[in-house]
């Protein structure tokens, strides 16, 4: 098994499986971890390819969807939506350690304007922390043309912040490819996309706009802490 401290020869893989590379990818993923493996899901547009893809090679597969509280309303009904469609996937809620209260009690209101970066790291890096404890691997829906910091990501990734491997399907994949997959398929998706929003995070911290552009409008951020 390749984990984070053995990490050495890589294998190959097809991409000429009918999905760029992404379903061979996987299966070796859950062929090589099995249980100790974790698709990290948001559940945005890519979000709902990879879990269409995961259910064809492991129905029974772990999510974890990093629960802030502070998610938009439309979020929350597209994972309704896909615990019906797909009933055998465990899907886990995790929750920060401390509610948004407690959050507030100990650093003060809206950290989330005042401090971006603190707020994402109790929110969603140390719940991942948390959730990735166990575990080997973890998969993540990274694509190389969404940012120029996400250029040069590779199928398999040495993570360095959570001592892990980071499986990335999708790599390949274009915005194109991932629409046309998730209409062939008729999967749910978050509505907020047909609004303008490519990446949909926190709603406190989220605009419309194109690729990651609006993510943390008007500061130097560009990711969560997460990749």
């Amino acid at each position: 098994m390749i984990t984070y401290e053995t990490w050495g020869k890589l294998p190959s893989f097809s991409e000429d499986d009918g999905a760029k590379g992404a379903l061979s990818v996987l299966r070796w993923a859950y062929e090589e971890y099995g249980e100790d493996i974790v698709y990290a899901c948001s559940f945005g547009i890519e979000g709902m390819v990879l879990i269409d893809l995961i259910s064809k090679v492991k129905p029974d597969a772990n999510i974890v969807f990093l629960d802030t509280n502070l998610h938009f309303k439309e979020t929350y009904d597209v994972i309704a939506k896909v615990k019906e469609r797909f009933p055998k996937l465990r899907i886990e809620m995790k929750q920060p350690a401390l509610n948004l209260q407690e959050q507030e009690d100990a650093y003060g209101p809206k950290l989330w304007q005042r401090n971006p970066n603190a707020c994402c790291n109790i929110r969603k890096v140390k719940p991942l922390h948390e959730a990735l404890s166990q575990g080997k691997a973890w998969i993540s829906g990274l694509r190389r043309e969404q940012s120029p910091t996400r250029k040069n990501t590779e199928f398999l990734n040495q993570d360095h912040k959570f001592h892990s491997i980071k499986v990335c399907p999708l790599i390949h994949w274009t915005w194109k490819d991932i629409w046309r997959h998730v209409h062939r398929e008729n999967l749910p998706y978050n509505t907020l996309h047909d609004q303008g929003y490519s990446s949909i995070g926190c709603e406190m911290c989220t605009l419309p706009a194109q690729g990651r552009d609006g993510r943390w409008s008007g500061t130097n951020k560009t990711e969560c802490g997460l990749h």
